[in-house]
């Protein structure tokens, strides 16, 4: 039986199946609420960013910094678009 997740997790089966597969709280919160929004097409890529590797490193680090990624500070450039992408 799916657990209850709360108002905050709209649909809680794909919440526990994309955790389950490895993605973090937040990314699996994220597809499964934006799924059970009809407005929403969560399959459809935005593409409304440049991709990672078109940004600075302080934009990056920047990102980084608002997502509380740990070690950030330390990294470079490749190692910022990992953990973001793994975020």
């Amino acid at each position: 039986m799916t657990k209850n997740h709360g108002n905050s997790i709209k649909d809680d089966d794909t919440y526990e199946a994309l955790r389950e597969q490895g993605a973090s709280k937040s990314k699996a919160a994220a597809i499964a609420n934006a799924q059970a929004n009809d407005q929403q097409d969560p399959s459809v890529k935005g593409a409304s960013q440049p991709p990672y590797e078109d940004w600075t490193k302080d934009d990056l680090y920047s990102r980084a910094q608002e997502l509380e990624i740990d070690g950030r500070s330390d990294m470079d450039k490749d190692e910022l678009i990992k953990a973001l992408r793994n975020n």
